[in-house]
Formats: C-alpha cells, structure tokens, sequence
C-alpha cells in the first residue's frame, strides 16, 4: 500500500470519527429538548388535573347547596301540612313533600357519588405531581450528563482535528486539491476502501486499470459515486 493510500485510510478514520462524535454533540441538546418537552407536558397534566379537582369540588359544593334548599323546603311544607284547612290541600302538600324528597334523594346518589370522584381526582393529582418531580429529576440528570459528554466529546474532536491536519499534510500537494474537493462535498463519505474488486462505498465494480492507477499512488475516483478510493487492508 502507498504512502498516499495509508494517508487516505486514516483520514477516511478520522473524518468518520469527527462525524460520529458530530452526531453524538448535536443530539445532546435533542435528549435536554426532549426532558424538557416532558417535563412541560406533565406539568400541562398537573394543571389540568388540579382544573378538574377544582372544578369537581364546586360543583359538589353547588349540589350541597341545592339539598340543604331541597331540605329547607321539605321543612316549609310540612309547616304548611299541618295548617292545610282541607283534605285536598293537605293532599297536595303530601305530593310536594314526596316529589322533594325524591329530588333529594337523587341530589344525595349524586353528592356521593362526586365525592368518590373527588377522591379520585385527589388521588390523579397527587400522581401527577409525583409524574412532574420525576420528570424534573431526569432533566436534571439529562443536562449533567449532556453537559459532561460535550466536555469529553468537544476534547476528543480537538485532538481529531490536529490529526486530521497532520495527516491531511502528508498528502502530496497534487492530490490535496482534489482530496480537498470531495471532502467539501462529501464530508466523512468522501473516502471508501475497495472491497473485493468493488467500490466499498457503492458497490461498482473497480476496473484493472483503476487498480494498478491506485497501486501507483495516484489519485483514484468511484466512476459512479466519486468517492477517493483506497485499497482496503
């Protein structure tokens, strides 16, 4: 292997490296976004959950309201049985008398029955605000451990980049401009091994001529995706 074509396979290294640690740096704002986002999202669950807690004790309150007048004016008609001056009026107090009790009694099935459901939302509530406190504690945990990775990370692509240059240095001045160029257009897939007698980026076949054009040292491209070519070990 040539001098030329060892350069091109670790340049071919180190650009994916760069690539990959590039990768592992901009998804450590996505992870924060994403805690974040979870953290919003249960705190919106909380709101809403403390909104029906609220909304469920007014109207049991309102219904409470509504017995105390239904007992209020059972109390009222039976005063008004006991001075009914005829059979016929006393008999239509009785029928008042009835038809509020049965309202009452309804209003009572359904005050019982808002006060289970209070104890339920008190319940979703309580759960809800556990679900914000553990959403809070991982977006802590995400931010430290995204902000200790891009120490390393940002320290490993500086020492990537010193060896990127020094070894982008090595190359013989006529084949930089060209290594220049695919690299600006294709970053880390600039480069690709020969596999076989096939390019190993996209697969075409790699003439003889190619062959022996790379065994010289000389500049060597995919015919098909223009890829440097260099011989793999």
């Amino acid at each position: 292997m040539t001098a030329t074509s060892q350069s091109l396979r670790e340049l071919h290294r180190i650009h994916r490296q760069l690539a990959d640690l590039g990768e592992r740096l901009d998804a450590g704002p996505r992870k924060i976004a994403a805690s974040a986002a979870m953290v919003t999202k249960q705190q919106t669950a909380e709101t809403q959950a403390a909104e029906d807690l609220t909304s469920a004790r007014v109207a049991v309150d309102q219904k409470q309201l509504e017995l105390k007048s239904g007992e209020s004016k059972i109390a009222d008609l039976k005063v008004k049985l006991n001075t009914a001056s005829n059979n016929r009026e006393y008999q239509a107090f009785l029928e008042q008398i009835a038809a509020a009790e049965m309202a009452n009694s309804v209003l009572e099935d359904e005050i019982l029955e808002a006060l289970e459901k209070i104890e339920q939302l008190q319940i979703g509530q309580g759960q809800a605000k556990e679900s914000v406190e553990k959403a809070k504690t991982e977006l802590a945990r995400t931010e430290k451990m995204v902000t200790d990775e891009t120490g390393q990370l940002e320290s490993e692509v500086v020492r990537l980049e010193a060896e990127l240059q020094g070894c982008e240095e090595q190359l013989p001045a006529e084949f930089r401009a060209e290594y220049d160029r695919v690299v600006r257009g294709k970053g880390e897939e600039a480069m690709a091994p020969i596999d076989g007698d096939n390019c190993g980026g996209c697969f075409q076949q790699v003439t003889p001529n190619m062959m022996n054009e790379l065994s010289l040292g000389r500049v060597v491209m995919c015919r098909a995706c223009g890829r440097l070519l260099y011989p793999s070990e």
